[in-house]
């Protein structure tokens, strides 16, 4: 084999087809509030041709769902929504509380949703104030009726 001579490359150079077109977000996800140990859904639809691929962020970070780990209590479902087994929350982690927003992205674009928090409800007999309340003041008014 001689080292001068090179094999040439064909480099073939692809246009978008007429048909395809970028990614667009046809259902947003929406805010949730769900009880520790509970299962949630974010739900995202994208359209787009070819099909876009979904990523989901949380606070900024990409989400590793189920596709990465198995062991992931977080799934990617079919349709691009974010499948929580159940919503993990301790005192001192709370891995899936945050603000989300989903991705869809094809080689014509992206597409990002609008955020969506998730935030973790409070449990009420466990004597943890619920975030944002001070104090809570009970009040009955009675009427009595005279003879």
């Amino acid at each position: 084999v001689n080292p001068l001579i090179t094999t040439p490359l064909m480099i073939i150079c692809s246009r978008p087809r007429l048909e395809d077109f970028s990614p667009r977000i046809v259902e947003h996800p929406s805010d949730l509030i769900v009880s520790k140990g509970e299962p949630a859904t974010l739900n995202c639809k994208a359209e787009g041709r070819p099909t876009p691929i979904i990523e989901w962020y949380k606070d900024g970070e990409r989400v590793e769902t189920d596709k990465e780990d198995p062991r992931s209590h977080r799934m990617l479902l079919p349709s691009g929504s974010l499948f929580f087994l159940r919503i993990v929350h301790g005192r001192r982690s709370k891995p899936d509380e945050g603000v989300y927003v989903c991705v869809a992205r094809n080689y014509l674009g992206e597409a990002v949703s609008r955020n969506a928090s998730l935030e973790v409800a409070s449990e009420w007999g466990s004597g943890h104030t619920p975030r944002g309340l001070t104090h809570v003041t009970l009040c009955c008014v009675c009427a009595v009726q005279r003879a």
